[in-house]
């Protein structure tokens, strides 16, 4: 499809990239009620699901997937399933392995690819026997999970009718350049504490395949996926990883209408990021590239944020 030329204009002091995003990860809030329900995974593993629900009964579903060590209570996952909830559709925010507040039980965890827990919980909200209609939003993280889901199945179960990938790195190893440079040590130092440290946990139980010297000498997220991502995941090693799971490569195959935000100014993203020729050869792609909004930061007015929005208006042009 052609580039959708985006409308959205943030107020003056958000159009810095870094200031919309540590505003909207650490500062935003969004009271939301959650119910939580766990289910358990083929392999004896389990993951938290929060539900919240429109007043009246609905027929359709949004699934949302967080970034990097985000959950299910973050402003930008409660933020989408609020405004959907008011529209009259139930939302469902994910935990992905080990971000619910409670470590998983398996060595294993969650990574950029894992694909088959996305398809778990599609499957779950589908065996409730209510749910007509199912869209998926991913953030970051969340987001290469879904375009990778969407692409790399010959068939997607009828009920998912439409996705939103925001701020979505699809080519993770340019990816993960930007977040090694020095522009994004910020960002890059507060991810690697809150990994090495939920990884210390996790030695506890798995002493044998975790050594204490081995988590001293992770340095950097490479190192952290060189040591853990890809030995507890089945990769050679990081750039392995990155190779295989990265979307981009998948996009040409999505067949379920699909809308892609990625700001300009996002720091993490690299230049291949921007799938644009991908887009142009895709009738089910939709690409939207706005000058302003950060990494998942597209602050707007009465805490209703841009991609929040245009999430709920392509489901309802789409689904």
């Amino acid at each position: 499809m052609p580039i959708i030329e985006s409308t959205y204009k943030p107020p003056f002091y958000f159009k810095n990239g870094f200031i919309s995003t540590v505003y909207s990860g650490l500062v935003r809030r969004v009271s939301l009620k959650q119910e939580r329900e766990r289910i358990t995974l083929k392999d004896g593993d389990f993951l938290d699901l929060d539900w919240s629900f429109s007043e009246a009964k609905s027929n359709k579903l949004i699934i949302l997937l967080h970034g990097l060590e985000g959950n299910g209570q973050r402003p930008y996952m409660t933020g989408t399933a609020k405004l959907f909830n008011e529209n009259i559709m139930d939302a469902v925010c994910v935990n992905f392995r080990g971000c619910s507040g409670e470590d998983n039980l398996k060595f294993r965890s969650y990574h950029s690819g894992a694909t088959e827990d996305l398809e778990a919980v599609i499957e779950h909200a589908i065996s409730l026997d209510k749910y007509s209609a199912i869209y998926l939003k991913g953030i970051s993280l969340g987001a290469n999970i879904i375009l990778k889901y969407l692409g790399e199945r010959d068939k997607v179960p009828n009920q998912v009718k439409t996705a939103i990938a925001v701020s979505v790195p699809c080519y993770l190893i340019g990816s993960a350049l930007e977040l090694h440079t020095f522009k994004n040590k910020l960002y890059h130092d507060r991810f690697l504490k809150h990994l090495v440290n939920r990884l210390k946990t996790k030695q506890q139980r798995f002493p044998e395949l975790l050594k204490i010297e081995e988590l001293n000498a992770i340095k950097t997220l490479k190192d952290f996926d060189n040591f853990y991502t890809a030995k507890a995941h089945g990769f050679e090693d990081a750039l392995d990883y990155y190779t295989r799971c990265s979307s981009l490569q998948f996009l040409p195959k999505i067949e379920t209408p699909t809308l892609i935000i990625n700001a300009l100014n996002d720091s993490f993203l690299s230049p291949e990021c921007y799938p644009i020729k991908e887009a142009k050869n895709n009738p089910n792609l939709f690409l939207e590239m706005p000058n302003h909004g950060g990494h998942a930061g597209f602050i707007a007015k009465n805490n209703r944020y841009y991609n929040e929005k245009r999430a709920l208006e392509f489901v309802n042009n789409n689904g």
